[in-house]
């Protein structure tokens, strides 16, 4: 069954918890009890409607506000698939928050109040599903009920964020728009009588039918190594294979790859996955492969084919979001955690900060919290590498406080 991975986006009181809920409530993927908590809570606030949002909100300051702080991960499944939705918090100060739920996910749904239309917040969230090279973004303009189900509504919003899309870099995305009512659950999962007007899909028939193909960039195949294995036992006495994750594209038995950083060369010769053999992996398979001879290959090594060598250098120039309230300086010392390689790294220079309203840059030393930039940085030993935007797996990184081993912010390098 295909995994789809969603990253929610929406302002304060745009709705995204409630349409999660709603979701979840429609696909009766739901506990009974739950249900009965949700009916419960929803009487004694007073409401004459079912309060879905008390079903992903978590904590007890989200519950009390209303709102949404950190990142939920909701799990459901359908027939065809079985969803994550990471319920991400769409304020300013959140934004690291937003940019951790949406960095793993292949589907973003920005929300927009049909009552507000595009907003400031708006604008950030699809800069940062751009800068996250996210494939498929669904416009969902909730509310609707609020606004008498108005197509001029639905339009004009339509109209002006397609305004915003038109500045966008990422060309391959695709961009879809959806009037509904989380409250009601008008196109959500299933549609009412609301919208005769709108002859599109709903949410849940939207991501049904998406393929693996319309939201997994293709790239060069990576092979970043978690471990050697050596079970040492009667049956596997010489064995040696590598286990990892393969990203990018696919490896076949009889492939020539080289490992880095070495640069020795070798040939597959088998394809594990745990008690089965394959004649090829496909980009996303955690698999353990055998090399026709017997090299050094150790944890943090990589292995490549042959005619698709990455970049292997040591000064890098990234797009650096900064997740730490100590302030990202140069000459600074982090270490870069790049797939499964750690290297000690030298802030060499933060060149500017990049504006999530598309306004452009603005030169600066230093980067704050929530805060993106330009950075160049000075690695300890070459890194083996692709841009992100030719490979996002091969061209991601995050930045580790030497001291205090925080996650101080992710990077992506150009």
């Amino acid at each position: 069954m295909d995994v789809l991975k969603i990253a929610t986006a929406g302002s304060v009181d745009d709705g995204k918890s409630t349409l999660i809920g709603r979701l979840l409530y429609d696909t009766k993927s739901l506990t009974t009890d739950k249900i009965e908590a949700i009916e419960k809570s929803s009487k004694q606030k007073g409401y004459d409607y079912l309060d879905f949002s008390l079903a992903t909100d978590g904590l007890v300051a989200e519950r009390e506000q209303g709102i949404t702080i950190d990142v939920a991960h909701i799990y459901f499944s359908t027939a065809k698939k079985s969803y994550i939705i990471a319920d991400t918090p769409g304020h300013v100060e959140y934004t690291r928050n937003m940019v951790t739920g949406a960095s793993t996910s292949q589907v973003s749904i920005i929300l927009i109040d049909a009552r507000k239309g595009v907003i400031e917040q708006t604008y950030r969230h699809f800069f940062i599903n751009n800068l996250l090279r996210v494939k498929e973004v669904i416009v969902a303009i909730n509310k609707m009920d609020l606004v008498d189900y108005s197509e001029e509504v639905f339009n004009k919003i339509k109209a002006d964020f397609q305004a915003l899309n038109a500045k966008s870099t990422f060309k391959e995305q695709n961009v879809s728009y959806i009037p509904l009512s989380a409250l009601t659950g008008d196109n959500v999962v299933d549609k009412l009588d609301g919208m005769p007007w709108y002859q599109g899909q709903t949410i849940l028939e939207h991501l049904e039918g998406l393929h693996s193909s319309d939201v997994f960039e293709s790239g060069k195949a990576r092979f970043p190594v978690q471990t050697v294995i050596r079970p040492k036992t009667e049956e596997y006495h010489d064995f040696r294979g590598y286990a990892g994750k393969l990203y990018g594209n696919s490896i076949k038995v009889g492939d020539a790859v080289t490992v880095l950083p070495s640069l020795t060369e070798s040939k597959v010769t088998n394809i594990h996955f745990f008690d089965k053999q394959f004649d090829e992996a496909v980009a996303g398979s955690s698999v353990t492969i055998e090399l026709e001879n017997d090299i050094n290959v150790t944890r943090g090594d990589m292995i490549v084919k042959s005619d698709e060598l990455p970049k292997i250098e040591k000064d890098i120039v990234t797009t650096v979001c900064w997740m730490d309230s100590k302030k990202l300086v140069a000459g600074a010392k982090y270490f870069v955690q790049h797939n499964t390689n750690r290297v000690l790294a030298k802030i060499e220079s933060v060149t500017n900060t990049i504006a999530t309203d598309y306004s452009g840059t603005t030169p600066a030393s230093q980067l704050a919290i929530n805060e993106i930039g330009e950075v160049s940085i000075k690695l300890s030993k070459a890194l083996y590498f692709d841009s992100y935007n030719e490979n996002k797996s091969n061209g991601a990184f995050i930045l580790i406080d030497a001291v205090t081993n925080t996650t101080a912010g992710v990077g992506f390098i150009k």
